[in-house]
């Protein structure tokens, strides 16, 4: 297995191995979802270039049901301003059993592509 399918298998990821599984998903030699876990009004004035989704923490009763039962198979990161909310729902996720990956430090540590 090479090293970028291993950062798949960790409970966390750096930014620069955020990077890493970007690139490698750009090229289709592997799969996830990028969520982006912060509010609306964060994600319009920056967010991560390859976020697939926004799913607010906030209202995460609401999204979380339906979200499962189309991704619960799939590789899942979380991403947030610093890292706190993604991992907050990154441990729920793994607790119900999903591959849910932290992004550690957030966008605010993410020196990739950031879209506006």
């Amino acid at each position: 297995m090479n090293i970028t399918k291993q950062l798949l298998l960790k409970s966390g990821v750096s930014s620069s191995e955020l990077e890493q599984l970007l690139n490698a998903r750009a090229k289709k030699d592997i799969d996830f979802l990028l969520i982006d876990v912060r509010e609306e009004s964060e994600y319009i004035s920056a967010h991560i270039a390859g976020v697939d989704m926004l799913m607010p923490i906030s209202s995460t009763q609401s999204w979380m049901g339906d979200f499962l039962s189309k991704n619960s198979d799939k590789n899942i990161v979380f991403t947030c301003r610093s890292g706190n909310r993604s991992g907050q729902i990154s441990s729920k996720f793994r607790a119900l059993g999903v591959n849910a990956i932290n992004h550690l430090g957030g966008i605010i540590t993410y020196k990739g592509k950031i879209a506006k």
